[in-house]
């Protein structure tokens, strides 16, 4: 349970899931608490139509990360969200997709609470799911697949070590978070563990908004399709799940642009 504020703000920080970046997708907590806001603190893949639904007067603040490039150090945000509930602002602290996963949110829930200071958590769509979504897949499905791994592509150390000979297995279904620069570094612990070469690669990019495409691909054609492609934005990529029926292929858009 959220602790109970030791100072006078007696408004808890939302930490709220923005969703994979349509307004449409959003919860209906998380849209009446960013109307509400006095202080949005954002990440690099909260949407600009999302960003829109704040007050007119209330105080928008980018403190976004990027894998392997700029970022806002996590101290600075943590000081930010606390800074601005101390002055006993509604502040809500927005992030992509669904705020327990790969967010940071433990490292802003210990800084609020040695602060003193009540929060509420508010689940968004992942990443995951909507990437899922705009394949026409499942996660799991009987026959195919019991469970799924929710994996990163790199961490504080650089690239992410994992479980390389269980994901190789034949059947194995995972969702890599980050994972674009790690292609090649992924692709060779996984061939060197036995995985299949013809094992299906799915990227989805801007998952759920109007400028997503789908990369799909294999194991052995991943990093250079992937180099192909010139994806930009952020992605979601599948490992052993490949689209039953993909709204924009990457390869028809690059024949049609030849």
């Amino acid at each position: 349970m959220p602790i109970q504020p030791a100072s006078r703000h007696v408004v808890p920080v939302a930490l709220v899931g923005a969703g994979p970046g349509g307004a449409d997708l959003l919860t209906i907590r998380a849209l009446r608490l960013i109307e509400s806001a006095d202080v949005v603190i954002h990440d690099r893949l909260v949407s600009d139509d999302i960003l829109t639904l704040a007050p007119a007067q209330a105080h928008v603040i980018a403190a976004g990360k990027q894998g392997f490039g700029p970022a806002t150090p996590q101290d600075a945000i943590n000081a930010l969200i606390t800074g601005h509930a101390r002055t006993g602002a509604r502040v809500v602290r927005l992030k992509g997709g669904d705020p327990v996963l790969f967010g940071r949110l433990e490292e802003e829930v210990a800084a609020l609470e040695a602060a003193g200071i009540a929060y509420e958590i508010v689940p968004g769509v992942s990443a995951a799911s909507a990437a899922a979504a705009a394949i026409g897949q499942s996660l799991t499905s009987r026959g195919r697949n019991s469970g799924i791994r929710l994996l990163t592509g790199h961490d504080m150390q650089g690239f992410a070590d994992h479980d390389w000979r269980a994901l190789a297995r034949p059947g194995e279904v995972a969702a890599l978070y980050m994972a674009k620069r790690a292609a090649r570094y992924v692709q060779g612990r996984l061939m060197m563990h036995g995985a299949a070469p013809d094992t299906p690669v799915t990227l989805v990019e801007n998952a759920a908004r109007p400028d997503e495409r789908i990369l799909a691909t294999t194991l052995a054609d991943w990093p250079p399709a992937l180099n192909e492609a010139g994806l930009t934005g952020p992605a979601l990529t599948f490992l052993g799940l490949a689209p039953r029926a993909a709204r924009s292929r990457i390869s028809q858009t690059i024949q049609e642009l030849a």
